[in-house]
Order: structure tokens, then sequence, then C-alpha cells
């Protein structure tokens, strides 16, 4: 199997289609919508958790991990929906959460009502001698990282929301519950998996404080090498017996040695892996909740530096701009007011080039951007409503506390799919969850009737899965110094052929020097979203247009 010729689409099933006008998106309506899917070319659809669920966390606090939540439907949906994709040649990764559950699994009701094996589950530990919590730790939605167990004067461990308690993976039988749960929904047909934060279960089995630094305090939790052991036990046991599997792991504020580690094909671990810091390059120092503009040569580097590390370690990267956790990256990085159509190009093209496995994230192939949202109360998501309440406690003003929710919160993708330009998108015919903007101008019908970003997706797309410089060619960074144009080449060993590809970030018109032995060359013109493809002669510059990429082929 060659990861390097397969695109992945990501559908939030909350937001994708309401079937039965309750407002939230379902099986059904995803099983209606697959003509659309059969549109896009793409091979494997991850899926965000629709499993039983107090939806706390959207999902990712999950009470029953074998059952769908009754709110999308029935495993006889499932079962339809696996196979009408399969017709169309379409796979399906599911998410595994196996950091936490949520506190409503029987687990940790058993837990709670004494059941000392299940106890063991999960982090339960005493208060302190002076009766402070167990260790200083933060939980990453804000406020300390524990709370009380019952009544009993014991705490349990949450790294995420107090309704996802952290599972103890030194338990043999949390290992084995895992691995049971991957094999249940194998034998379903499913042929991928998602692992949430699947680097963060290689806790100590003995939890100490922190010096208060975050990311110090990361260091107890995160890529520790017992994770390695977990992950072999895992592909050994479950995923790793299908020739044809697709994993990825999410691995939150990992290293390119840890994540060559993880995707490295003789270690047998994982396919690939989804790394954040080029999504940080507009956090002021470091913090996610605030508002400044993107850090292009910062963002440039990181780009750069994991391309040649990644690609030198023969590891494999999963390439993405957007996701369910992310604002719209054409509100971040593009110019969704004056150059939209553009800049999601350009953002498409240059991660769609690089070396590794694309995710494409619904609606990113219509240039959807954040919502036009008036209030607080628009969101939902409990990370956004818990920043915007510590930014006010900390003296900021509403305005002020709003504005940067409005830039960060992760609800801003999570809106529903527009589908029609009517009042809720053509998502539902009751009350959506979430209230959708802008589908005016930015929807389905509008977009296949005369867009055209999807259409330059279905370029990208066709480019991967026939050129070989693309879906197997190493990385080679160029322009490095430029201060608007991420620059880069592919090119394949033993071969002459190469790929220059040039993407402009801004709205400006920059020149830019050719590389000296690419000057004067006959080249293919194989993409440029201002131009159809065509035969060339590189000089020593050239002039790009606002947000233009364009990528020549050289042989």
């Amino acid at each position: 199997m060659n990861l390097g010729k397969k695109i992945i689409y990501q559908i939030y099933p909350k937001s994708f289609y309401d079937s039965n006008g309750d407002g939230i998106g379902d099986l059904r309506g995803i099983i209606e919508k697959i003509p659309y899917i059969a549109k896009l070319n793409i091979d494997m659809i991850w899926f965000n958790p629709f499993f039983v669920s107090p939806q706390r966390d959207n999902g990712y606090d999950i009470a029953n991990y074998r059952k769908i939540d009754p709110c999308f439907g029935t495993m006889a949906d499932f079962e339809e929906l696996i196979a009408k994709l399969k017709e169309i040649n379409v796979d399906v990764m599911l998410d595994m959460v196996f950091n936490h559950c949520s506190t409503d699994h029987e687990w940790f009701q058993k837990a709670l009502a004494g059941d000392k094996k299940y106890m063991k589950y999960f982090y339960i530990r005493p208060a302190k001698s002076n009766g402070d919590l167990p260790t200083n730790w933060k939980s990453k939605f804000g406020g300390p990282a524990w709370a009380k167990f019952g009544d009993t004067g014991l705490y349990y461990l949450h790294l995420f929301d107090p309704s996802q308690a952290d599972l103890d993976w030194h338990n043999p039988d949390v290992r084995q519950e895992a691995i049971d749960i991957v094999n249940f929904w194998r034998a379903k047909g499913v042929k991928g998996f998602r692992f949430d934060v699947l680097n963060v279960t290689g806790k100590d089995e003995v939890l100490v404080d922190s010096d208060g630094n975050i990311d110090h305090e990361k260091a107890f939790y995160t890529d520790t090498p017992i994770v390695k052991d977990y992950i072999k036990q895992l592909n050994r046991e479950s995923f790793g017996q299908d020739p044809d599997a697709i994993t990825v792991g999410e691995m939150s504020s990992t290293t390119i040695k840890k994540s060559i580690e993880y995707t490295k094909p003789d270690d047998h671990e994982l396919s690939m892996v989804f790394a954040f810091h080029h999504l940080k390059v507009d956090y002021k120092n470091g913090e996610k909740w605030s508002k400044t503009p993107f850090d292009f040569m910062k963002l440039k580097h990181i780009l750069n530096e994991w391309q040649t590390g990644i690609d030198r370690g023969n590891g494999w990267q999963a390439l993405f701009w957007n996701n369910h956790d992310q604002p719209w990256a054409l509100n971040r990085f593009g110019d969704p007011v004056n150059y939209r159509e553009k800049s999601a190009e350009m953002l498409a093209t240059s991660i769609h080039l690089l070396r590794g496995t694309p995710y494409i994230y619904m609606g990113e192939e219509l240039g959807m951007t954040d919502p036009h949202y008036y209030s607080i109360h628009n969101y939902v998501d409990v990370e956004a409503l818990n920043a915007y309440q510590k930014m006010m406690d900390n003296g900021m003003n509403a305005h002020d506390a709003f504005e940067i929710v409005k830039t960060k919160a992760r609800d801003n993708s999570r809106v529903p799919m527009h589908w029609d330009n009517s009042q809720n998108a053509g998502f539902t015919t009751g009350k959506p969850w979430l209230k959708p903007t802008d589908q005016d101008r930015i929807n389905v019908q509008a977009e296949l009737d005369h867009g055209e970003i999807f259409n330059y997706y279905q370029q990208l797309i066709k480019l991967r899965k026939t050129e070989e410089l693309i879906s197997d060619g190493h990385f080679k960074a160029e322009l490095e110094d430029h201060p608007q144009v991420f620059a880069y080449r592919r090119y394949l060993d033993n071969n002459d052929e190469q790929l220059l590809v040039l993407n402009n970030f801004y709205g400006y018109e920059p020149w830019v020097d050719i590389p000296a032995d690419l000057q004067n060359k006959e080249v293919a013109v194989l993409i440029d979203n201002y131009g159809q493809p065509r035969k060339m002669r590189l000089k020593d510059a050239i002039q790009l247009q606002p947000y233009q990429s364009i990528a020549f082929k050289i042989k």
C-alpha cells in the first residue's frame, strides 16, 4: 500500500447532514450524501466519534465504545454506511479515544461503586498529607487536573474535562480493552483508526508535582518511552494484522524524532502522525487564547524542518491545515475577504504537494470560513467557554475576550456543512445545534455550479494519484529566507525529474529567484491557481500573483 497516493477526508458527523430534523447530523444523513462524497475522489473517511456519549466534549467523552449514540443513529445505519461507501471504494477510519473515557462509562461507574478491578483502570490517588491535590498538574481545558472521586476522599486524574477520566495504561486489562474495541470495529469492516492524544497515555505510575512550567509539566506525561510499547502491542494484537490498515496518532506536543519512531515501517507501530506545531504560529508567546497575526517565517521553518526530518528518518506525516479542533486555516493564513478562492487554493497546494498523506476537512473544499458570531452564547464548546470565563476572571473586558474566542474557537470549524444558501444552509429542517453563517455565498450547490475551489482540489487529488514525484518523492526546502513565499522541491532517487513548488502566502506580487540549476529549463506547469497546465521555459526569476501557487515539473 502506498500511503503517498491516499487522500483522507474528515467528517464531523454532528455537522455534516441531519436526516431527521433534530438539528444534529447523523449517519443516515451521511448515507444520503454519498453521491457528493463520490465526487470527492477520496480513499478513506475519518469520522469523529459517534459512540454513546454525554457530549460534554462533543463525543470525545465516550461512555460506550461499541454502541452508536442514538442521536447519530443505529448500528444498522453504520453497517449500511460502511457497505455503501465500499461500493464507491471509500474505506472508513474511526476515532479511538483511549487516553480517557467518560465518567458515565460503566468502568468509571463500577470504580465509583468500589469495584477494585475497575478502580485500577484509572489514576485514583489520595490527597497530599496537607490536604492539597495529589499533584499540581493543570488540565488542558483549564483548572486543576484532579477531581473528587465521589465521596471517598480520593481524587481521579483528568488531563482534559472533569467528565473525561484518564485511563491507566499500566494496567494490562486497560490495554486489552483497547485491543478488543479495535478488533470489534475491524470485524465490522473498518480499515482505519485515528488514535486521540495517544502519546499522553504513558504517564508514570507514581505521579509527582511539576515545577509549575507547563512545558516541563507536559514532559511528565508526553512521549514517554513506554508509549511505544503500548502502540506495538496494540498494533500486534489488532490493526497490524490487516496489511491495508491505515492508522494515525494524534500526537500532542511531539517531536520529529518521536514521530519518526512512531511511524517507521520497520517498527510496526503507526502509519503516520498528526503534529500541530505549524498551527501554533499565531499564538502570542505560546498562548492559544490570544489574537495576533501569524508568523510566516516561523510557519515556513516548521514546515521545512518537519518535512526534512521526517523524510530523512523514513517516517510519515499526516498533512493538514484544518480539523474539528482548529479554526479555519483560511482565516488564519489566508485572506477570506479579498482573495478567498486564491488563498484557499494556495493553502491546499502548499500542503497537498508535500511528502505525506493529505487530509481534507469537510467544507475545506468549498473555502468555508469562520462563522460571523456576535455573542459568546453562539458558542457551545467547553474549551472556548472556559477560556472566555478565564480571560474575564483575569481582568479582560468582555469585548476583547470575545474577539479572541472568535479567532481561536474549535466551534469555528464545527459549524454545519453548507449545502445550499437557505436559512439553515440545507443542513437541517429543524434548529441546528450550531448556527451556520455565510451560506448565502459559500455552499456546495454554488461551488459545484460555478465555483473554482472544489475543482482545484480535484486537480490536486489527481496529481497525487498520478505523479510519482508527489506520492513518493523526497523533500528539499527552497528560498528559505524569502519573507512571503513557501517554496520547496520534490525529487526521486535515481531519477532526474524534479518538482518545484512556489506558494505566495500574501496579497502582494513578489519576485522570486529561480534556483540556478533550474534556470533556462523547459518545464511543465502541473498546476497553477491562476492558469492552466502548460509548457514554458524558466527564467532567472518569476513574479507571483497574490496568493498564487504554481508547480513546475522539470525533466
